[in-house]
């Protein structure tokens, strides 16, 4: 079952700044003219319809967007990145995983065409233009692109039906799903048939609504057993269920009691949403010898039961219509996903600080103008020497001590102060 799996994301790079002049015959000032880089694509999630199952993404892999093209002189800028396009199915919740296990929801993509961005692009960097001032008209200072944003996801899949079948394996629910819609699950005899929860579209008064068969559980399912945590994670979003119990079975209502006690050691709200309580295999002599005695362990309890052969279809028309008055008549919603949390991250200040003999300047859009720079041209480096002055590093840079003749590092640029 491809239900929960682990993807990584990368927004497209930023594109680099250019460095140009504007040289024109007949214009005497031309000065800079080097365009902006253009932003890298993000990768964005789309929900849809025709995907059914995450079984394309179960080896992993990076998904990574388009990175933005380059500036261009005449103050062009580069290209923004094309965006990714990652197609899951509708009912996927989207967590950002975090280097401790612990996960955070940023999107449940309940509607078909629904979208949600999993990793920014990165913004181009700037142009030579930006960099001009009275006393520095031919700057060659410019930036790279910032790199795109990359994450780890965790994508889950919780299936969106109105009415959930639940019950221990090999009850019948594959057999009640394609008797009561048109779906066509795999039905043996042995348990555990259905692997993957199945839909199905029920017709009924005039009405549509979706019906989920959703894979049996076994006592300590709540922990992992059997299929574990696959059934209980998809009953989470259904209005109500169909409680499918076997007639041939020694207790029916005993199977129902253990079925519902995993629903509430998963989650105490599964348990509070509204059941239909219906008893399978009448068509068999020796379940319809005991159709009495079934009903009356379940009235001790105060249980109004159905009885049903979802192999012939007797009393599966008047199971649906019970079901779909259930759903008109209560109000209860899905169990709700988790908040979504957005964390907006800080404007960063530049730091400085000292290793050993060398001064350090850390704030990334001065570390993407210093990955630019030519070391080895004098005239590059005053005009560098400058530009820090007048953004303050220069000042925080003497308040830590600075000489004239000391190292100073930023990125991956080491020149002399």
């Amino acid at each position: 079952m491809y239900d929960v799996v682990r993807i990584r994301v990368r927004g497209g790079d930023g594109g680099k700044g250019a460095i140009t002049f504007r040289r024109e015959k007949y214009v005497p000032y031309g000065g800079p003219d080097g365009g902006d880089g253009g932003n890298g694509g993000e990768v964005v999630l789309v929900a849809d319809a025709s995907v059914t199952s995450f079984k394309e993404f179960i080896r992993g892999g990076l998904y990574r967007a388009k990175s933005g093209g380059d500036g261009k002189g005449q103050k062009m800028a580069g290209k923004r990145g094309d965006d990714l396009l990652v197609r899951v199915p509708v009912g996927t919740l989207a967590y950002e995983a975090a280097p401790g296990g612990e996960k955070t929801l940023f999107a449940d993509l309940t509607e078909a065409g629904q979208r949600a961005a999993a990793a920014r692009g990165g913004r181009g960097g700037w142009g030579n233009i930006h960099y001009a001032t009275s006393t520095n008209q031919t700057p060659r200072l410019a930036q790279v692109g910032e790199q795109g944003e990359q994450k780890e996801l965790i994508l889950e899949l919780r299936l969106i039906a109105e009415v959930g079948i639940i019950g221990y394996p090999n009850v019948g629910k594959s057999s009640l799903l394609a008797a009561a819609s048109r779906a066509h699950p795999a039905i043996a005899d042995y348990p555990f048939t259905t692997k993957e929860p199945e839909l199905g579209v029920v017709e009924e008064g005039g009405r549509i609504f979706v019906l989920a068969e959703i894979p049996g559980l076994i006592e300590g399912a709540h922990q992992g057993r059997g299929l574990g945590h696959e059934f209980l994670r998809h009953s989470m979003r259904t209005r109500a269920f169909i409680h499918l119990v076997s007639g041939t079975s020694e207790s029916p209502a005993n199977d129902m009691a253990k079925v519902n006690n995993e629903l509430a050691l998963y989650d105490p709200g599964l348990v509070k949403k509204p059941q239909i309580v219906a008893v399978n295999k009448i068509d068999l002599p020796e379940v319809r010898s005991r159709m009495s005695v079934i009903k009356a362990d379940f009235e001790a309890v105060g249980i109004t039961v159905r009885f049903i052969s979802a192999a012939t279809g007797e009393g599966v028309p008047d199971l649906m219509h019970a079901a779909l008055e259930l759903i008109r008549e209560k109000t209860t919603e899905p169990a709700e996903a988790p908040v979504k949390v957005f964390r907006p991250q800080p404007r960063q200040r530049a730091v400085v600080s000292k290793e050993g003999s060398i001064y350090v300047i850390s704030q990334p859009d001065i570390e993407r103008v210093c990955a630019r720079i030519e070391l080895g041209d004098e005239a590059v480096l005053s005009q560098l020497h400058a530009f820090l002055l007048r953004k303050g590093i220069g000042r925080e840079l003497e308040k830590a001590g600075i000489q004239r003749g000391d190292r100073v590092r930023c990125g991956s640029a080491n020149w002399e102060w």
